[in-house]
């Protein structure tokens, strides 16, 4: 008579049906009560065995539920569906691109239990002769993440990513500002182009403020000083801004701005206030057009029905402009209106505390690294001292 095999160590039977060897073990039960099974089968009893043996083996590690045929872009996608509570849109829509291009036609079809540190290194070598380090290193948190979710839940025993640098990739653009001169050109075209993306430019150039700062901005956030008050001024203070701006929200998600400090209040100039005033009165004419298919927002920069900016708009726009002022419009980004109001401010004698508190970052060093191109040397005692010293 066959020996009867101990309690947890599985079971072996021949499946006539089937012609194959067949390797039982019960992993659990459902809530219901019902017991949970997992099979494998084999040729022979030997190949059986072994695969009972492996079935144990990963109940010992607490895997023995995980399927065998889970690959990666599974995890992938598993993490991409469920992963992300709270986050934007934007964010969402942007690891899904990156995914989709990336990570799940290169190594989507692998086994996620059979994927090894070795094919991670060959994967993220391959991806870096073509995209910058920035890109390589959110794809490489794509894996990792996909991986870690799916490590917690029984579906791998490790995560293979973390065993894997992210490699150096290709250089990507250094930012640039605009000089004295393109700038002037620049505001000059956008005020004669008597539009909204024309007043935004100005805006955003004479301001400071971050592209998605300035698309959500509402007309109650401008501030404008009344008559009576101007008119009580002191001469001392003759010099003051006539209005601000508070910027509080941007279209991030939530609404919220970057950092803690992004939160805050900018004097604007006369000029930027000029953009404004006529912003105002053309909105007034966009609305009567529009008629019925307008949404009143309470945007400043409002589409023709009343909408928010899209992105890919004011890039087009902002294009339209920089060529009509002279300037090639492949090599620059709306967003480097900020850097070029970080440069000019500097060049006009500005400290680093000033310009930190006016971008809104947290600290000056955040200004240091993002606009280090952009600023003029302002520690320059040692310079001087050494100038007495040693004279030329």
């Amino acid at each position: 008579m066959t020996k009867r095999r101990s309690r947890g160590d599985g079971g072996l039977h021949w499946d006539e049906r089937r012609q194959r060897w067949i390797a039982s073990l019960t992993i659990g039960y459902t809530p219901a009560g019902k017991r949970l099974v997992k099979t494998a089968s084999g040729k022979t009893k030997t190949e059986a065995k072994n695969k009972l043996k492996e079935i144990i083996r990963d109940f010992d590690d607490g895997l023995a539920i995980a399927q065998h045929g889970y690959t990666v872009g599974q995890a992938v996608n598993d993490w991409l569906t469920y992963g992300l509570p709270g986050r934007g849109e934007a964010t969402h829509e942007k690891l899904r691109i990156l995914a989709d291009l990336h990570v799940t036609p290169l190594i989507g079809a692998r086994k996620l239990r059979e994927l090894s540190a070795d094919e991670v290194d060959v994967w993220l070598a391959g991806l870096a002769t073509k995209l910058s380090t920035r890109t390589l290193r959110d794809i490489r948190s794509i894996l990792l993440r996909a991986i870690n979710r799916a490590q917690a839940r029984d579906k791998v025993k490790r995560n293979v990513v973390m065993l894997c640098e992210c490699p150096t990739g290709k250089t990507g653009r250094p930012s640039k500002s605009l000089n004295y001169a393109q700038a002037e050109a620049l505001l000059l075209t956008a005020e004669s182009d008597n539009s909204t993306i024309g007043a935004y430019v100005v805006v955003s150039l004479l301001s400071g403020c971050r592209t998605e700062e300035v698309r959500p901005l509402p007309w109650k956030n401008l501030v404008r000083v009344s008559k009576e008050e101007l008119a009580n001024r002191a001469a001392s203070e003759a010099d003051k801004p006539k209005a601000h701006v508070n910027v509080w929200r941007s279209v991030r998600a939530g609404g919220d701005t970057k950092t803690r400090k992004s939160r805050r209040s900018l004097g604007i100039g006369d000029r930027c206030l000029a953009a404004f005033e006529a912003q105002e009165v053309r909105l007034q004419q966009v609305r009567e057009d529009a008629g019925d298919l307008w949404q009143e927002n309470g945007l400043v920069f409002a589409s023709e029905t009343g909408t928010m900016l899209d992105a890919a708009n004011v890039r087009r726009g902002f294009r339209r402009l920089a060529k009509a002022a002279g300037l090639n419009p492949n090599e620059w980004t709306p967003r480097e209106l900020r850097h070029s109001f970080v440069s000019l401010l500097s060049d006009g004698g500005l400290t680093l505390e000033q310009i930190s508190r006016l971008v809104g970052h947290s600290s000056t060093a955040v200004t240091e690294t993002v606009y280090r191109h952009q600023l003029n040397p302002v520690v320059e005692d040692g310079a001087t001292a050494m100038d007495r010293i040693f004279p030329s």
